[in-house]
């Protein structure tokens, strides 16, 4: 059942973050910018630079979208909060990105429009059942998905997502969590996803000094491939197929 209570706190949080801006999300730090960068490569990988129709769901204040929009591929751009749709609008004033005012889980677009959906930080902020109900009518048959999205089995993450006091001193919204790898990739394959994975990554923390970074990026590609500790990786990666 849809919790409007819970789409009404997520508009009042993008009016939140429109007026802080992206500091909240501590993108703009050295380290910070470094995650941003490695979670632009991976949604580039995925869509090439081809002639594709791309939806980014929960689009924020166009941080991602830019680096989509470089690409040749047709980019819908999508959020439920009328203020980060006008800041993104300004910042990404491309003729191959259309931006949108959608609720992620009943969208106004045909089914099978996409050929790929991707979104960074988005999921955990929905009722995650029926937001990938509606990926997978809107993907096109083969048609792909990745979101990166906190992973619960880190430390701070689970402390953040589950203290009401911790959570809103953070900046996050009332109702977001994170996911446990392998709860998300069942629910994820339960709707009918093909080749799901739900990989553990980053290491790196955005308030990581400067002259520490080049040191902590080095372990941290280490530590996610080094089996039990890489289950605490500060973030996941979910992809797979329609």
């Amino acid at each position: 059942m849809l919790d409007s209570g819970r789409i009404d706190n997520e508009i009042r949080h993008g009016r939140f973050i429109a007026s802080k801006g992206e500091q909240v999300w501590n993108w703009s730090s050295p380290a910070g910018r470094l995650r941003w960068q490695r979670r632009v490569m991976l949604f580039r990988d995925l869509i090439g630079d081809q002639d594709r129709e791309v939806l980014e769901l929960g689009c924020g204040t166009g941080l991602f979208t830019k680096e989509l929009a470089v690409t040749k591929n047709r980019i819908t751009a999508v959020d439920i909060s009328p203020e980060l749709l006008e800041y993104a609008k300004t910042r990404v004033p491309f003729s191959n990105v259309v931006f949108r005012i959608e609720n992620a889980y009943a969208t106004s677009f045909v089914g099978e429009s996409f050929d790929f959906v991707v979104g960074s930080s988005v999921l955990h902020h929905l009722e995650v059942e029926m937001a990938i109900l509606e990926i997978y009518r809107l993907l096109r048959e083969g048609g792909r998905f990745m979101f990166t999205e906190p992973n619960m089995m880190n430390p701070q993450i689970a402390l953040q997502k589950n203290i009401p006091l911790l959570k809103k001193a953070l900046g996050d919204s009332p109702d977001e969590t994170a996911f446990v790898r392998w709860r998300i990739r069942k629910t994820l394959e339960s709707v009918g996803f093909k080749d799901v994975s739900a990989e553990p990554f980053d290491f790196l923390h955005p308030r990581t000094p400067t002259v520490l970074i080049p040191w902590i990026s080095k372990i941290s590609r280490t530590l996610e491939s080094f089996p039990i500790v890489r289950e605490i990786g500060g973030s996941l990666v979910l992809c797979g197929r329609k």
